[in-house]
């Protein structure tokens, strides 16, 4: 759902305003607010999320977020999915998590949800791609297919269910075919 403001808004305007739920994104100046996660989308983030940090968290390579305000490059978008390098997560004074992370994360997952436009989920992958995220996934689950976005390479389609889907190099312990993919949706 598109918000128009009556006039137009700053990216800086937009970070002082109260948080909504579900979470609007700031693209191009204008207010995008995403659609409330349902059953398959839900469980999909849950079971990346957990699948991507049970591998990469304990040697601490990498830490997968879910639904993490990211802003940088004149938007900001809050990915299903933001997995950044164990050394580029932003910390605060203390070494803990900052709140504000305001760069590209590594890799960008994406669930798509009924009724949300591909082509506005696309062009998140595509601005993070741009600003150096090293790949973005785009999860069809009715489709059953994984689109898979890299820099300066072709379109990748992932739709056989033994296909072992391609994660970024820093995630090479990962291993998740289509099929074990969408199996937690039986679970």
């Amino acid at each position: 759902m598109v918000q128009s403001p009556s006039r137009s808004i700053s990216l800086e305007e937009f970070l002082q305003r109260p948080e909504t739920k579900p979470a609007s994104e700031y693209l191009g100046g204008k207010i995008i607010q995403k659609p409330m996660p349902q059953g398959k989308h839900s469980t999909l983030q849950t079971e990346l999320a957990i699948a991507i940090n049970a591998t990469l968290k304990p040697q601490k390579v990498a830490r997968a977020f879910s639904e993490l305000r990211c802003t940088f490059g004149g938007r900001s978008i809050v990915p299903d999915l933001s997995v950044f390098m164990w050394d580029r997560i932003p910390r605060d004074a203390s070494g803990e998590v900052a709140n504000t992370f305001l760069t590209p994360p590594d890799w960008t997952i994406e669930i798509l949800s009924p009724d949300q436009s591909q082509t506005k989920v696309t062009k998140n992958i595509l601005h993070c791609l741009n600003f150096g995220t090293q790949m973005g996934w785009l999860v069809d689950p009715d489709e059953k297919t994984i689109f898979v976005h890299q820099p300066m390479r072709p379109l990748e389609v992932f739709d056989s269910p033994d296909q072992v889907v391609p994660v970024p190099d820093f995630a090479r312990d990962l291993s998740l075919t289509l099929d074990s993919i969408f199996a937690w949706l039986l679970e």
